[in-house]
């Protein structure tokens, strides 16, 4: 077990080149549930965007779009209506995250079904694991070595019964292998663990972070990395530490709408310790 931190991801970091235009730099699509559970997916996408994904898309249900579209900014909307329509949404995408309030219904499972039809990298997260208890050989088969799964202890117990006796570390290792996706099993200590063994272990995270949304948040970070092609592993472990970060740097008060706007001074710190950054960078320690 590794103990993760820059060091174990820097290298893989997507930073921005010169010539990068929105597109190069990564196409994001969040699916959103009804109309009255949509804030989820904005705290999802606002994080991809604010992590560098240079397109951001919300897929909502019709129901949905002036919710969101009164909200949103640059993020955009795109209602569908069935899965021919979410097929077509989902095309261009790079990655994509689904579960947060989306719904434990056959909706969820549905969408689900054609996001991993499309290619896209997947971060799959609450009510898309939720909605598999007692059924986890049908998510699985929808999940390639790409794919996140991103569970706290109720969920992940939920999809993988019985593994937590053995330990959260060996119960994260086999969930990676029995799934063969990724899989961060959220805690105090948070746990990444991939399907060829390597498994790192977040420091202890701010208390801060026990607050509505701020998972969904990490989705949407690990969402926003996985967009701009950073390995699984490495986007998934990046984003525990980012996320862990800004709730420090933030400190009491903490609630889950104040971790996007961190995330700019999360990355200026990372920038500052390239060993290539220009000289007028910020070098402040980590």
């Amino acid at each position: 077990m590794e103990v993760n931190g820059p060091a174990l991801w820097d290298a893989q970091f997507p930073w921005p080149a010169e010539d990068a235009h929105k597109h190069s730099r990564g196409r994001l699509g969040v699916v959103s549930g009804p109309a009255h559970r949509t804030g989820a997916a904005r705290l999802a996408a606002r994080a991809g965007l604010r992590v560098g994904a240079g397109l951001v898309r919300v897929l909502c249900p019709p129901s949905a779009t002036g919710v969101l579209a009164a909200s949103l900014e640059a993020v955009m909307v795109d209602p569908f209506d069935g899965p021919s329509a979410l097929r077509r949404l989902a095309e261009p995408l790079d990655a994509a995250v689904i579960g947060p309030a989306t719904g434990v219904d056959e909706g969820t499972v549905e969408a689900l079904d054609v996001l991993a039809e499309s290619g896209a990298a997947l971060v799959v997260d609450a009510d898309a694991l939720t909605v598999f208890e007692g059924r986890s050989e049908t998510l699985f088969a929808h999940l390639d070595r790409d794919d996140v799964l991103t569970p706290h202890e109720g969920e992940f117990e939920r999809v993988f019964p019985g593994l937590l006796a053995e330990g959260r570390g060996t119960a994260a290792a086999a969930a990676a292998r029995r799934a063969n996706a990724i899989v961060l099993l959220k805690g105090r200590e948070t746990l990444i663990a991939a399907p060829d063994g390597r498994l790192a272990i977040n420091p202890p995270a701010p208390a801060w972070l026990a607050t509505a949304g701020s998972g969904d948040v990490l989705a949407g970070l690990i969402g926003g990395l996985l967009a701009q092609r950073m390995p699984s592993f490495e986007a998934a472990c990046c984003a525990a530490w980012m996320h862990a970060r800004a709730a420090a740097l933030h400190g009491p008060g903490l609630i889950a709408e104040d971790l996007p706007e961190l995330i700019p001074e999360v990355l200026g710190d990372l920038y500052g310790i390239r060993p290539d950054r220009p000289s007028s960078a910020s070098s402040r320690p980590l």
